[in-house]
């Protein structure tokens, strides 16, 4: 799988978390359900100061690799984290990122970039890793995601 290397700022995000694992499948069932929270609680909508209409699956907080436990959040970049209660805040921090784009069926595409990017050897930071998803068409089949892994 093609990816180039990028040098990204940090960058300020607010939305919903959940502190999840891949052990079981856990993850699967955790981030599903905290994205269809994040859009049928309008939580995405409700998200002031947003840097644009991009929304961000983010992997954070990791214990360790991806065998262990981690933060995954809903979120929009923001300008300002004036947010009111209730929302979290994270810094995605500045860095070196392998930097990989799908296009698709936003779900099918973005699982099977991850399970061959577990199998990549990649020098992986375990720090902030996201998905940006571009919103750049209404077809759930016809979406570009970019997903960034934090390298050493």
């Amino acid at each position: 799988m093609k990816y180039e290397v990028v040098t990204l700022d940090k960058k300020v995000v607010v939305g919903k978390s959940i502190r999840t694992t891949n052990k079981n499948g856990q993850s699967m069932q955790d981030i599903g359900s905290m994205w269809k929270k994040f859009i049928n609680e309008y939580i995405y909508e409700s998200i002031k100061n947003k840097v644009d209409e991009k929304g961000i699956g983010l992997y954070t907080e990791y214990e360790g690799d991806a065998t262990q436990s981690y933060t995954f959040m809903c979120c929009c970049e923001v300008t300002e984290t004036d947010n009111g209660d209730g929302l979290d805040i994270k810094i995605i921090n500045e860095g070196k990122y392998a930097k990989f784009t799908v296009k698709g069926n936003m779900v099918k595409v973005v699982g099977e970039a991850w399970c061959k990017i577990w199998n990549m050897d990649l020098d992986r930071k375990y720090d902030s890793d996201f998905e940006l998803y571009h919103n750049d068409s209404e077809d759930i089949n016809n979406q570009t995601i970019d997903i960034f892994i934090s390298l050493n």
